[in-house]
């Protein structure tokens, strides 16, 4: 009997209109375009600016498009599982709200914490209910609001990260296609170096933790730099080997979109060339949970059936890890 596993079979996306480039940070914190570009590869973000919405208008957004590309009936979506660092709320479900707004009202719903990470580990849980038998269709979505917990007079931070969000759809496939292997880590020693201090159970919120902002994202970039290096290229080789793959039988890395440098890095030491890399960190900055289905929106008619890809990530926590899929259908 063969083994049932779970593929991509549909992918969305949204990003916001208002796009902050590097000539208009240029006017906001002491830095320059040379200087962003060479350190991070990043040219713009987006940003959402419309009042009163938040992580969920995002999503919902690139679940939409998700659902009107595959021609999708969203009542046979069984879990809406929403991948973000940035919830509506602190305590209500973010994925709940979603999944009744695109009507998906006989799913179950839920968000998945992982910073970074998020979409990664979304993935292991997603294909881990489709090859469970219970579920047939897991809409997993990664999206978040990173403009609503950034310090933009901290030209360390505000210069990273953007607004947006990526859907896709794993449904069940009997041709050995979909999720092949992983391998997941975590270290708690890197809760120190990327953090946001304020606004949990340690340090609830307060008017002094208000006044001396640590409701925002604080990183010790350096740190988190060699971290992110060392660990993204590690577990990614580490995938390849396991899976007895070569450079030439990997037809796309999907890395997160941190830093340019890192994505380097890791392309290096699993001897890939720049053009089996996928990149839009030029575009969109890191928007965190939605980076790597951003990346699959925007190279998804260069994917054929059968390509093998590797996912990477690396996120605060520290959260890491490195996903082998077989692409399940042609554009």
């Amino acid at each position: 009997m063969k083994k049932t596993t779970a593929a991509i079979t549909a992918v969305g996306a949204y990003v916001p209109e208002f796009v902050l480039s590097n000539k208009v940070l240029e006017t906001m914190v002491d830095t320059n375009d040379e200087w962003i570009t060479t350190r991070t590869g990043i040219k713009e973000r987006r940003i959402l600016k419309e009042e009163n919405q938040g992580t969920s208008f995002m999503a919902i957004k690139a679940a939409e498009d998700l659902i009107a590309k595959r021609g999708l009936d969203p009542l046979e979506i069984d879990f809406v599982l929403v991948a973000t660092a940035t919830p509506d709320l602190p305590v209500a479900a973010t994925a709940a709200y979603v999944a009744s707004e695109i009507g998906a009202t006989n799913a179950f719903s839920y968000d998945l914490q992982a910073a970074c990470s998020s979409f990664l580990y979304g993935m292991s849980t997603a294909s881990s209910y489709i090859e469970s038998g219970k579920y047939r269709k897991v809409l997993l979505i990664g999206a978040d609001k990173m403009s609503s917990i950034i310090d933009y007079t901290d030209r360390t931070t505000c210069i990273i990260f953007g607004d947006g969000a990526g859907a896709v759809l794993f449904e069940a496939n009997d041709e050995g296609l979909g999720l092949q292997d992983e391998h997941l880590r975590t270290d708690g020693v890197g809760r120190q170096f990327l953090k946001i201090e304020a606004g949990g159970s340690i340090l609830p919120a307060s008017e002094e933790t208000v006044r001396n902002k640590q409701h925002f994202v604080n990183q010790d970039g350096k740190s988190v730099f060699k971290f992110a290096v060392s660990n993204m290229a590690d577990v990614s080789a580490l995938v390849m080997e396991r899976n007895g793959l070569t450079h030439e039988d990997v037809n796309w890395l999907v890395p997160h979109q941190a830093n340019k440098r890192i994505i380097d890095a890791t392309a290096k030491r699993m001897g890939l060339e720049h053009d089996k890399v996928m990149i839009n960190i030029h575009k969109y900055g890191n928007t965190t949970s939605a980076t790597l289905p951003l990346l699959l929106h925007d190279y998804e008619k260069q994917l054929k059936k059968g390509d093998n890809l590797i996912f990477a990530a690396f996120g605060g926590g520290f959260t890491w890890g490195a996903i082998y899929l077989k692409w399940a259908y042609n554009p």
